[in-house]
């Protein structure tokens, strides 16, 4: 029976395919005939022998290797073994490596694959971000610092601001990428000795043959850190998921409802209040955001092996590259739907900004004043009286400034009634949002 929830509810099925058991042990199947096409190319097993090797590696059962591992307790020589038994020349698999050269490299066809679906579904996210960021370029909403109601913003430069964050993931992944989809074949605490004169042509040639790029030096195995800086990446993708969906949350909220995730006509919200209309996919996403974020620890602590290796890696990372890359996968494909079906509730938006009467139009007479012969300072503490005098009468704040006469000697009734429309006071947001979507849009594909 399947115990852990990726087996069941989490993940999608690109993704399960590549960490799963039966696709890692292809892998290293196909590791290992790489690796005897190089050492048959420089004449270190017989002719012939790589091709037997090949078609060994496709016909060989990763059952079978499960099998053997439970009767010698050695997942690699299982491999090795199962490999042998459906080749003529079965003596020559494996022929001066060590079981690392097998297993690490395998990791990096599997990274390299996870990335690339990865940055998929980035580039994907990034599509979405940019459209709504365009779609709402002009709506005016209330900006809020310290969970209170600043100056005015725009929807379009929220889903701007996200936008640009996954642009800079979709850069560091393609910087990553290139030290993570790596493999060795370096033998016995890498001198490669086993290998004569050929070790670093073998390297290379089984690189090539894989597409993966080779390290420059390596012990037993292909250092941790390489490793950790995947893990780091997938948790700040987590983290950005985690901040946008954390804004869904807060905008939803009954009090100020102004966004709301899409709910289906028979959905149900709660088991005892028929009324509710819950973010759970938001919640989801920020569930799970903890769990990939929770990963890092364990792949910094994988970077200080004993020696030359040690096995303290091995069992960690069996945990935390699937649920990393799988957790990770999902609540993207979370997000880009959350966001696919997000309804924005403009009515809410409109009365929310006008909510404070125009206590959130402060600055905007502050500056004005200062401009006008008043100071920056004095017009700073003019208005705020005026906030606190409004705030704690309940009145607007135009009717308090009316009433003030170090206000009006300088201005009108008129252009105190423009000073305080939110909607004249957004500055360059519109343009900001535009620029970046010109810089963002080959990010996508399109």
């Amino acid at each position: 029976m399947p115990i852990h929830p990726i087996d069941y509810r989490y993940g999608t099925p690109e993704m399960k395919a590549i960490w799963e058991e039966d696709y890692r042990i292809r892998m290293l199947f196909r590791v290992e005939a790489a690796l005897a096409r190089a050492e048959e190319e420089v004449g270190l097993i017989p002719k012939g022998a790589a091709d037997a090797i090949s078609r060994a590696a496709e016909i060989a059962s990763p059952q079978r290797a499960k099998e053997i591992e439970a009767e010698i307790g050695h997942d690699m020589m299982a491999v090795v073994l199962a490999m042998a038994e459906v080749c003529d020349y079965g003596e020559w698999i494996h022929l001066g490596a060590t079981s690392n050269d097998i297993l690490d490299t395998a990791t990096g066809l599997q990274l390299k694959a996870s990335l690339a679906i990865i940055e998929s579904k980035l580039r994907e996210l990034l599509r979405v971000l940019l459209d709504m960021a365009m779609e709402n370029k002009d709506l005016v909403c209330s900006g809020r610092t310290h969970g209170q109601m600043a100056v005015p913003t725009t929807y379009g430069l929220r889903f701007a601001i996200w936008a640009s964050e996954i642009a800079r993931h979709i850069d560091r992944l393609r910087e990553i990428r290139p030290r993570a989809a790596v493999g060795k074949i370096s033998g016995a605490v890498g001198t490669q000795a086993a290998f004569g004169p050929h070790g670093m042509t073998i390297q290379r040639r089984v690189m090539e043959i894989l597409g993966l790029n080779e390290v420059d030096v390596s012990n037993q195995v292909v250092q941790r850190d390489r490793h950790a800086e995947v893990i780091c990446l997938l948790a700040l993708i987590a983290s950005t998921l985690d901040k946008i969906c954390v804004e869904i949350r807060t905008l939803q909220r009954t009090e100020i409802a102004e966004v709301e995730e899409s709910f289906g006509r028979r959905q149900v919200g709660s088991s005892t209040m028929p009324h509710k209309r819950n973010p759970i996919r938001s919640e989801q996403v920020c569930g799970l955001a903890r769990v990939v974020r929770a990963q890092v620890e364990p792949a910094f602590a994988n970077i200080p092996l004993w020696d030359e290796r040690d096995l303290t890696n091995s069992s960690c990372e069996r945990v935390i590259f699937p649920e990393a890359f799988v957790l990770t996968d999902h609540i993207l494909n979370l997000t880009i739907r959350i966001l696919r079906g997000l309804r924005i509730r403009k009515e809410n938006v409109e009365r929310n900004l006008n909510l404070l009467k125009g206590l959130n139009m402060a600055e905007a007479v502050m500056v004005e004043l200062a401009k006008r012969g008043a100071g920056r300072q004095t017009s700073h503490e003019i208005l705020r009286n005026a906030s606190m005098r409004a705030f704690e009468e309940g009145r607007q704040l135009l009717d308090v400034l009316l009433e003030d006469g170090s206000v009006t000697k300088y201005i009108g009734e008129d252009e105190l009634r423009e000073l305080l429309d939110p909607h004249r006071y957004t500055g360059t947001a519109v343009e900001q949002v535009e620029r970046l979507e010109r810089k963002l849009r080959a990010y996508c594909g399109d």
